[in-house]
Order: C-alpha cells, then structure tokens, then sequence
C-alpha cells in the first residue's frame, strides 16, 4: 500500500469509509448514489491561496492552478471550492488519470455527465463548468486501486482538450466570482443559514457536531453558498447550475430557491 500525502488538515476516518461506500454504489449502477453518501461529509478543512496568470486569491498557503489538467467525468458528482470530495479509483483510465496527476500538479477536474448519457464517449457528453481540485491524500493498494481525498479549489471553464482517450485533459480558464458585498448580499446569508436550521430543526439533515458549528458561523456569502449547494441540494443539475453562476448574490438566491423546494418550504 502506498501513501500520497499533502501538508495540510488531518483527515477524519469517516471521508475515507462514505468513500469507499459510496463508489461502491456507483459500480452497482446507482448513479446518484454517490452524492447523496457524500452529503455532510463536504468541508472547507483548509483554506489556500490561488494563483493564476499572476492574479491571485489572498488565503493562506498558496497553490497555482497549471494551464492543463485531466478530467474526470462522473454520474451525478460535482466538485465546489472548498469541499472536500472522497474517491475510489478503480477504473484503468482513471488509475492512468491519478498516476499523471499525481506525477504533475496533483490537480484534476471533477464534471459532472449530462443526464442523457449513461456513460460519457466524449466531451461533449459532460459539462464544461468544472470544480478543479488538490489530491490532499492518495492511498493506493495492492490491487492497483487508490482512495482518496479531493479538495476543491476553484470553478473553471474548459476551452479545449488536449486529448479526450484515455482520460480527458483540458486546458482551463479560472472563472472569477462576482462577489462585491452589499446588505442585499448580507439578507440572502442570513436567510441561507436561516434554512439550513431549519433543516436541522426539523430532523432532515443531521451533521456532525463540527460541522454544523463551521456552517452555522461561516461569515463569506460565497464559501456558504458553495457549501450549503454542495452538501444539501440534491439535484446533481441544480448543484450545476449552482456551479455555473457567478454571481454570489444570484447565487445565494438559487440555493434559497432549491433548499425551498427540496424541503418543501416554499413559504420559509
């Protein structure tokens, strides 16, 4: 077995169990299976500052986002700045994808497979709105298989492929948020983390203690919009389209909208 491993945040034992259990569901079939295991175990566990044609974003440790990176297209999976994404990978072009990355930048991009297609065949079968992300840790086993850790880093566009066989590798554009702060910003938050204790409140969605108190005092109307989407909505189109809109106001408005919807609290 050998271990890949980034400096960065410990990584609780329970990523790696909804991982495995979660791909597990993919191969039997269960396309949506996967983001629904994953639910509550996305997080912002570490904060990094990215950099890009020479612009960059001022956080804490800094990483810089290559021209070029592989793809891996998945059923019903997206990847948001700042979650944390489990993976198993077992398929032979995917373990070829993660030996290029992890030989790189230790980056690739998670798209999501349009809903039409059973299997992607070529890039037009996926979206080209993607999270790309930092491999945080990487085990792989005996069997040529690997689990890991993928952390989200940015929203990018893919402008054209390399190569498409046997995995995907794009050149990407850094797509930059729309995040100017305003009290109209504030009031959609704090109606946000209104709904997000009322989920609580109403026994749909329990999350581990920890993680309900980083969402209940997140204070960045993006980060909260991007986390909340990614872990409780649960159209893996609408998480889409979450993706896809800059606007951190628009938004905000869009993950009120389908938390409403989802739960049934349209009046909320």
């Amino acid at each position: 077995m050998t271990k890949h491993e980034l400096e960065g945040p410990m990584l609780r034992a329970s990523y790696w169990s909804s991982g495995f259990a979660c791909r597990a569901k993919l191969r039997e079939g269960e396309s949506f299976g996967f983001r629904h295991c994953v639910s509550g175990q996305v997080l912002a566990l570490a904060t990094i500052r990215i950099s890009y044609n020479n612009k960059t974003d001022p956080m804490s440790s800094s990483v810089i986002l290559p021209k070029r990176v592989p793809v891996m297209p998945l059923p019903g999976a997206l990847l948001f700045p700042h979650a944390l994404l489990p993976l198993y990978i077992f398929e032979p072009r995917y373990r070829q994808m993660l030996k290029h990355a992890l030989t790189h930048h230790r980056m690739f991009c998670v798209a999501l497979i349009k809903p039409h297609c059973a299997e992607w065949q070529s890039a037009a079968d996926f979206f080209h709105t993607a999270g790309v992300g930092l491999i945080r840790a990487c085990v792989e086993r005996d069997d040529g298989t690997s689990n890991l850790i993928l952390q989200g880093l940015e929203r990018v566009r893919f402008k054209e492929f390399e190569q498409e066989a046997p995995f995907p590798i794009a050149t990407i554009e850094p797509l930059e948020s729309d995040s100017v702060s305003s009290v109209e910003t504030e009031a959609l938050a704090t109606k946000v983390l209104e709904l997000y204790s009322n989920l609580k409140g109403n026994g749909q969605r329990q999350l581990p203690p920890k993680i309900d108190r980083y969402l209940s005092d997140l204070s960045d109307p993006e980060m909260l919009a991007d986390l909340l989407a990614s872990t409780f909505v649960s159209d893996p189109l609408r998480r889409q389209r979450v993706l896809e809109e800059l606007s951190v106001n628009d938004r905000l408005r869009l993950v009120i909208r389908y938390l409403r919807e989802e739960t049934g609290s349209a009046g909320a």
